[in-house]
């Protein structure tokens, strides 16, 4: 088994933080993104679309799609359980994860795709004007998540999920994307403390 892994792109980086709260090991494959590795043969043969991370097995079966792969890992090591525990504890832990991915994570990176330099030749066509369009996007729902982690300590509850872990990158992700957390978001800033000083958060 081994893992082609993106350095610090948010999707890579979420697999090895999950890696990590679970305390598994898996040999990594280096690949530079920056250098435009992952558009290279060896991963556009295992995944035609491009992208990391890619797990493959020992007996040559491809997995990809980071939520994917850690649901592989958490079906092999059930505990900690990271995908919720129960019918309606893994029901909200995907309702939160959906969230945080399609509503947050998405207007983070359309924020950082479109608009940063650096992705110009990334990005084709690269539309600051929806790149703008975004950062307001990201900044509407955490505000909304404020007012829900006021009640709880974890995004999708009491206990920390594949949710808070998506919420991580993509908070971190702001900053590149030249996005703020509003000061007021106190809620958040106090669960990002909390998640960040996880060790797992330096996968």
């Amino acid at each position: 088994m081994k893992l082609f892994d993106g350095g610090r792109a948010p999707n890579p980086r979420r697999v090895r933080v999950f890696l990590a709260e679970k305390g598994i090991s898996v040999p990594l494959v280096p690949v530079d993104m920056g250098a435009m590795e992952h558009r290279g043969e060896a991963v556009r043969a295992r995944n035609p679309l491009q992208r990391l991370p890619v797990l493959e097995l020992d007996d040559g079966t491809i997995l990809t799609e980071s939520v994917a792969i850690c649901r592989y890992f958490e079906e092999l090591h059930p505990e900690p359980a990271l995908f919720g525990q129960g019918a309606l504890g893994k029901a909200r832990v995907e309702m939160w994860q959906r969230r945080m991915e399609l509503n947050f994570m998405a207007s983070v990176a359309h924020a950082f795709r479109h608009v940063h330099p650096a992705m110009k030749e990334w990005e084709v066509p690269q539309i600051p004007q929806w790149g703008e369009a975004n950062k307001p996007k990201a900044v509407e729902f955490l505000r909304f998540l404020d007012t829900e982690l006021a009640e709880r300590e974890f995004v999708a509850g009491d206990a920390y999920s594949i949710a808070d872990i998506t919420g991580l990158i993509a908070v971190d992700f702001m900053k590149p994307a030249r996005i703020k957390v509003p000061e007021d978001c106190a809620n958040v800033l106090r669960w990002y403390q909390a998640v960040s000083s996880r060790p797992s958060a330096a996968a």
